[in-house]
């Protein structure tokens, strides 16, 4: 009896990898970006008159964009290794589970945590609704029993709240970062 193949390790079992030209795409975009951040950092100021290469403030940021340049290029050989330049064999169906609206939705919540709760409310607070809306949201079934959705809702504000409050802790305690 043949044996379907199984994913990679590094997918859920209702997952399929996407097409290797995704791969380069993404690639293109972070070598992009990571030139940019290299060229911006070549345009900072360099501090020689004091001596020390260390305290040039474009040092770290240089080094993450050379980091971000590598991996791109990396994933750009890889994905041209697994045939990326090679025409496509067939049209991909549309992913299941993937949508904009999605998409849209992940978006409006984070501007809204970030322009309208952040610096109006305590930062645990803000930073609470917005896990409880994230996971209300997006753990959202239709047709859900009145009884577990009502469970689902109460998990998430916990986990909301329990967030809210680590994060503070964290950031304030080990990190020693005033939060807003």
């Amino acid at each position: 009896m043949p044996q379907t193949p199984s994913p990679p390790p590094s997918l859920m079992p209702h997952e399929e990898p996407l097409p290797p030209r995704y791969d380069l795409w993404t690639a293109a975009v972070f070598f992009c970006v990571g030139t940019a951040i290299l060229w911006l950092c070549w345009q900072m100021p360099t501090y020689r008159e004091q001596g020390e290469i260390y305290t040039a403030p474009g040092l770290v940021p240089a080094l993450h964009g050379v980091i971000i340049i590598v991996l791109s290029l990396w994933l750009g050989f890889r994905a041209i290794g697994r045939g990326a330049l090679h025409a496509p064999r067939e049209a991909a169906a549309p992913r299941e589970g993937y949508s904009n609206t999605r998409l849209f939705l992940a978006a409006t919540l984070c501007l809204a945590f970030a322009v309208g709760l952040v610096g109006r409310l305590p930062f645990w607070l803000a930073a609470a609704i917005f896990v409880f809306a994230f996971a209300t949201l997006f753990e959202w079934q239709p047709g859900l029993a009145p009884r577990e959705r009502a469970r689902r809702m109460a998990i998430a504000a916990v986990t909301g709240l329990a967030t809210g409050g680590i994060v503070v802790l964290v950031f304030e305690r080990v990190f020693l970062v005033r939060l807003p």
